[in-house]
């Protein structure tokens, strides 16, 4: 396709203003037309059900969208989630955990390592280099030892990882309060309050994790009383944010909420934090829904 499209542009060469208009008020027309819009393919449908669906058929589903067999032990472990892939590493020799790591992905295999005590994370190091002339037949028994662990795991209670659930519930409290939980598990435990912090998505990190083609989508969906409430209260930590959303959208539409903001009277801060919180309220439904998606691969519902 990208040949075809290259070609295709090397071909043209003037198109009059009449077949641009045609072309340009066709391609409008269809997009008036879409009702729906589903995602293309089987890993679009992995991503848009991601955390809904049973491990097993995630793991049946990636497999097949990947074109790997559901037998591959390596697979199984390259798509199991970080937690498990630690309490692996914990519990093996540095040997069986070095052979782990040099399978893996190599962003999965740093952020493991980046999650380990710095004296364990040395040793697995050294122990990559003492693996060098293991035979394939032997890593082949490894990984399948290792998911076989996996499989065998007793069901959880809880779907969504510890970090993920905390960031959820500090996502909905006060700034304030928020810093300080964090502070306090920084202190405590730095590599979950780490995991925390990444989880949480409020207001401010609008500009960092939304892609700005999806920004009309979004203040379409959310209160426009909301936005202006916050544009009004002029905080320093949101203002980023606000210019954001407002630069990425049309300014027959950015400009009546800036002026009408300019003229409600400063909200108070607990005002102000409960529009942002509504709004954020409004983003995860728009996720939920498969109408938004987060620019980077950040896990979120």
């Amino acid at each position: 396709m990208q040949t075809r499209l290259t070609e295709d542009l090397g071909s043209l060469r003037l198109v009059d203003r009449a077949t641009l208009d045609a072309v340009i008020a066709e391609f409008v027309e269809m997009l008036e037309q879409v009702g729906l819009s589903f995602p293309d393919g089987l890993e679009g449908a992995l991503a848009m059900l991601d955390g809904r669906l049973h491990d097993d058929a995630a793991r049946h589903l990636r497999a097949r969208a990947r074109g790997v067999a559901d037998n591959d032990p390596w697979h199984v472990l390259n798509t199991a989630g970080e937690d498990d892939l630690l309490s692996l590493l914990q519990a093996e020799s540095r040997s069986v955990g070095a052979v782990l790591l040099s399978k893996l992905a190599i962003e999965k295999a740093a952020a493991l390592l980046a999650r380990l005590p710095p004296q364990t994370a040395q040793e697995l190091a050294l122990a990559v280099s003492r693996i060098e002339g293991i035979r394939p037949e032997a890593v082949t028994i490894i990984g399948s030892a290792l998911a076989q662990q996996l499989d065998n795991r007793p069901a959880r209670a809880f779907a969504k990882p510890p970090t993920k659930r905390v960031g959820d519930i500090l996502n909905f409290t006060a700034p304030d309060l928020r810093e300080s939980l964090l502070a306090g598990l920084h202190d405590s435990d730095q590599g979950f309050a780490e995991g925390v912090r990444k989880a949480i998505f409020t207001f401010p990190d609008i500009p960092e994790r939304i892609d700005p083609k999806q920004v009309s989508v979004l203040v379409k969906a959310i209160s426009v009383d909301d936005l202006m409430t916050v544009i009004a209260a002029d905080d320093a930590e949101d203002k980023p944010a606000v210019e954001f959303l407002l630069a990425n959208i049309s300014k027959r539409m950015a400009e009546p909420i800036r002026e009408d903001a300019a003229l409600l009277p400063a909200p108070a801060r607990a005002q102000k934090d409960k529009a942002a919180a509504s709004i954020m309220a409004d983003i995860r439904e728009l996720l939920d829904d498969g109408r938004l998606a987060l620019r980077h691969s950040d896990e979120m519902e």
